[in-house]
């Protein structure tokens, strides 16, 4: 199983910042191991950012993104007690989701 979804925010006034770092290799299937074999295609395709069961933010990766990406947002009117959820899908079917209440 992958590793936790890291999920910070930081609200000041109507404005909050969203981090979150996804824990992944993203294997563009370009590097080669120790043995010389081409190293498979590993990368996040979907990911989404839901707030309160709702969809705030849905998107798309590719073998562009560098390992354990780092995205950071913004979005008003998000208050303490709110659920916010991470989840991502890679191109093996391997998935992941983490979710934290703002605080």
């Amino acid at each position: 199983m992958a590793d936790q979804i890291k999920i910070r925010t930081l609200t000041q006034g109507e404005i909050t910042d969203i981090r979150v770092l996804m824990q992944h290799p993203m294997e563009t299937g370009q590097r080669k191991d120790e043995r010389g074999q081409t190293l498979p295609l590993h990368f996040i395709q979907n990911f989404t950012v839901n707030l309160n069961g709702k969809p705030l933010i849905d998107g798309q990766l590719n073998t562009s993104v560098s390992k354990n990406p780092l995205f950071t947002f913004k979005a008003k009117g998000i208050k303490a007690g709110d659920k916010l959820t991470v989840s991502w899908m890679d191109n093996t079917g391997d998935k992941r989701q983490d979710e934290i209440t703002v605080g």
